[in-house]
């Protein structure tokens, strides 16, 4: 059963055309993760399904409503990338006022527990770090026992173990047979969680598919190796100097090592292994370099490499 649907949806903001022509379904049961730079158009399109604005062309359903019918919105769970909690409530008179709404709501110290903010029921919000009012703002998507939650960037600002303990919420959601819309920068979250991705970039929808099919779109793989210099290399896509190792992604894993071999350069302990979710997001949305890639890579690198940018991701060069 699709619960949600976009088709051949546009959006624009005056002269700027924020979604073009996208097409999506969302289906009962589904985890989907929802990826794309700043200003692709995933808010967008997360408030054309909830009604919180209209397409300029095409047509959007929810539960195969009009997503603005209060009936189809009952059946939902959001949490938008900014929130604002009256600061002066305590957290508990916060999850009272939102489980009014609903005829069979969560209660308050279950709810509370699942998302780690037990212990913090008669704290103002106001006083809460932004960590813990972000997870209170995810929370409270859960709060009517929906069958439909549309989450937009719910771990920004959180730590780690905070942020394991919310995909531990949409998990168990999930698993129970609720539906999971998410959008995150986070790519190892999505494909932590998701079980299907679609990849938006201005405005369009790039792909759509596994986790495994998309990393498999560009047809990309990653050769790894110790090199103080290289020369210029067949197929190379994207070049990156990470901990004293250069890694190189490439559409001909075969090639590049042939050529590599043949080009009698110095290198040790060689690895080649499938791209990662994010290799293949950034080859999807950024399209592919120029073959100097590597070359330029190797010869410019540092003596003491830069160390890898905050949050483990490689500092690409």
């Amino acid at each position: 059963m699709t619960l949600a649907r976009a088709d051949q949806a546009s959006r624009r903001y005056g002269d700027v055309l924020a979604l073009d022509r996208v097409d999506l379904e969302v289906r009962a049961g589904e985890l989907v993760g929802l990826l794309g730079p700043n200003g692709a158009g995933k808010s967008t399109l997360m408030n054309l399904l909830v009604g919180l604005r209209r397409p300029s062309s095409g047509r959007v359903e929810l539960f195969g409503r009009d997503p603005r019918d209060p009936a189809s919105r009952r059946q939902i769970g959001v949490t938008p990338q900014e929130t604002g909690l009256p600061g002066t409530l305590r957290v508990g008179e916060v999850v009272d006022f939102v489980s009014a709404h609903y005829p069979d709501p969560v209660p308050r110290g279950e709810l509370l527990d699942r998302f780690g903010l037990g212990d913090l029921a008669r704290r103002q919000t106001g006083g809460l770090s932004g960590g813990q009012r972000r997870r209170l703002a995810v929370a409270l998507a859960f709060v009517g026992r929906p069958r439909l939650v549309l989450l937009d960037e719910p771990t920004t600002g959180l730590d780690v173990e905070a942020r394991h303990t919310l995909w531990d919420a949409i998990r168990a959601f999930h698993s129970d047979g609720g539906t999971v819309l998410l959008s995150s920068h986070y790519l190892e979250e999505v494909e932590a969680l998701a079980h299907r991705v679609v990849v938006i970039g201005q405005g369009r929808v790039l792909a759509d598919d596994t986790v495994e099919a998309v990393r498999g779109i560009v047809g990309v793989r990653r050769v790894s190796l110790v090199a103080d210099e290289l020369p210029e290399l067949p197929g190379v896509v994207r070049a990156e100097r990470v901990d004293g190792r250069l890694h190189l992604l490439t559409t001909d894993a075969d090639e590049l090592v042939r050529a590599l071999v043949g080009s009698r350069a110095a290198f040790a302990d060689l690895e080649v292994r499938p791209t990662s979710l994010e290799e293949a997001f950034l080859a999807i949305t950024s399209g592919t370099g120029s073959q100097e890639q590597a070359h330029v890579a190797a010869q410019s690198a540092p003596e003491d490499p830069a160390p890898a940018a905050a949050g483990g991701r490689p500092t690409t060069l």
